[in-house]
Formats: C-alpha cells, structure tokens, sequence
C-alpha cells in the first residue's frame, strides 16, 4: 500500500512540475506564432520590398507616359486642327483625305463582293485575270522595245529623266501634282503641267539627266527665271521661277549637276520650283519618272501626296 501511495505521490509532483513547464511552452510557440505573422503580413522582408516597390516604380512611370500621351495627342490634333485650317485659308478648300477615300472604296467592294454569288465571283475574278494579264503583256511589250532601243545605241539611260531635281529624300517637299488644280491667282480649275516643289529660295536644282542647256529665259515672265535642258530621243525638261541660273545656253550638263537656284521668280504663289517633263512634245507626268530614287512604296506614296494636292503653286 505505501508503495502505492509513494508511486502516486511522484506523479502528482511530475505533473505539478510539467504543467506550468508546457504551459509555458506553448505560450512561447503562440508568442513565436503570432510575431512569425505580424512579420510575415505587416513588415516585408528586404526581397518582397524590393520587389514592391520595383512594381510601384513600374506603375508611376506608366502613369507618367500616359499622361505624356494624352498631352501629346492633344498637340498633335492642334496641330492637325492649325494645318487644316492654314490649308483652308490658302487654297480655301478642305484638305484632301484620300485615305478615307480608299477605306470608302475597300468597303464598298467589300460589301458588293459579299452579296455576289460564286458565279458572280468568278466573273469578277476572271475580270481582274485578264487585266493583269493585259498589263503584264504591255510591261513585257515597253521592257523589250527599251532594251532594244538600248542594245542598238538608240536611246541611253543617262539621257532618260529618272531623277527628282531636289533633295526630296523624305518625300515631304511635293507640294501639287500634274492635274488640274486651283490656279492660286484666278482661283479656277486649269491644267497643272508639272509638279510643284515647295522648298525655300536658294536650294540647289538637279539636272535630272544628261542633256545640253536649250533655252534659258531671265525675263520677268510668268515663269520667272527658267531653264529648258534638251536630252535627246524626244526627252526636255524644265525648271521654273528660279532665284539664280547656274548655267549657260549650249551647255552640256549631267544627272546630278547643280543648274539653278529655286527662287520665287515670275508667277508664283510662294518659293518653289517647277518642274516639268517633256515627251515627243507632250507633257507628261514627272512622278511616273522618278524610278533611280524611288522603291515600289515609295512611289506609291508618292502617288498619292500628288493626287491629294488641291492648288498649285503657279
């Protein structure tokens, strides 16, 4: 029996012993526990703040562009809003939207071929086939006759004018194309034989190829100051409303060479430069002459700043 009452005794003083111990252990692990998740969600670790703020800084220089966008935009259609208007003032007429235009007309196919039948398609189709095929035969047709025309000495390409007699390597200097426009002085519509270079008084002018000077005029005519440069196999060109002639009747002159000085001579609205081609005695339109310079896209570019002209300049 007092070996029993001893035993139980120990146990009793054991556990007195132990509770008070696991109590405070687990207060220690809840202690621990709680300041693991205050760290965890209050206080960020040096990584996780880098990290955040990183992405703060990300988010203010986006808000920043954002706004330098919109203040840009808003420029821009001011600016947009000022050339419209300029443009009014000038040719009094709006400005030419030809894009808008060519949206018009994709649209309109568009909804003309949707309401086609496959039958009506085919027609279509075979239309466009055999333009192509027309076309193509007519490339095939002026390659043969040119190559000819080179082999047997008849015709050079040097004499050919393939060049624009200005520095227009950003096409922005196209001003009025070969078309009929709005005359700036009598405000009608008349035929506009050449293009119109709108540059500043005092920039150089190109022979656009080889060829011998034909005539020079420095009267005070309508076209001011001008030069005609004979190039042979039925090619002239010329330059109007000149500043300064650099060169002399008679004179043989090569692509490139410097032969004037563009001015505001003569009839002219503003300084620019006239130029026109001639063919077998026939005005013909420069753009479709500019092929040493221009690439495919480039000339359709240039296509349509000269169509979306309204005035000339002369």
């Amino acid at each position: 029996m007092r070996d029993k009452e001893n035993i139980s005794r120990r146990r009793l003083r054991l556990r007195r012993r132990l509770i008070p111990k696991a109590i405070k252990l687990l207060v220690w692990v809840a202690m621990i526990l709680m300041w693991w998740g205050v760290m965890y969600f209050a206080v960020d670790m040096p990584a996780e703040y880098k990290l955040r703020h990183s992405t703060d800084d990300l988010r203010n220089e986006y808000n920043e562009l954002s706004e330098r966008y919109d203040s840009l935009c808003n420029v821009l259609d001011n600016v947009v809003q000022r050339d419209e208007n300029v443009f009014r003032k000038l040719f009094e007429s709006n400005p030419y939207d030809l894009s808008a235009d060519v949206d018009n007309e994709r649209i309109a196919l568009y909804e003309e071929l949707t309401q086609m039948d496959a039958e009506g398609l085919m027609e279509v189709l075979d239309g466009y086939l055999q333009h192509t095929e027309r076309q193509e035969q007519e490339i095939v047709y002026a390659y043969e006759d040119l190559q000819y025309n080179l082999s047997n000495g008849v015709l050079s390409v040097d004499c050919i004018p393939a060049i624009q007699p200005v520095n227009n390597r950003q096409l922005t200097l196209l001003a009025a194309g070969k078309k009929p426009l709005i005359n700036p002085f009598h405000r009608t519509m008349r035929e506009h034989h050449g293009v119109d270079y709108l540059i500043p008084e005092g920039t150089a002018v190109f022979a656009t190829a080889d060829g011998v000077v034909k005539s020079l005029s420095e009267k005070n005519t309508s076209h001011g100051k001008a030069i005609t440069i004979d190039h042979g196999n039925g090619y002239e060109t010329s330059y109007s409303h000149l500043l300064d002639i650099r060169v002399k009747k008679g004179q043989k002159v090569k692509r490139g060479d410097i032969i004037a000085l563009s001015g505001n001579s003569g009839l002219s609205f503003a300084p620019h430069l006239h130029y026109e081609v001639i063919f077998n005695d026939t005005r013909v339109d420069p753009v479709h002459y500019f092929f040493l310079e221009l690439n495919p896209e480039e000339y359709q570019r240039m296509i349509r700043i000269a169509l979306s002209s309204m005035q000339s300049f002369d």
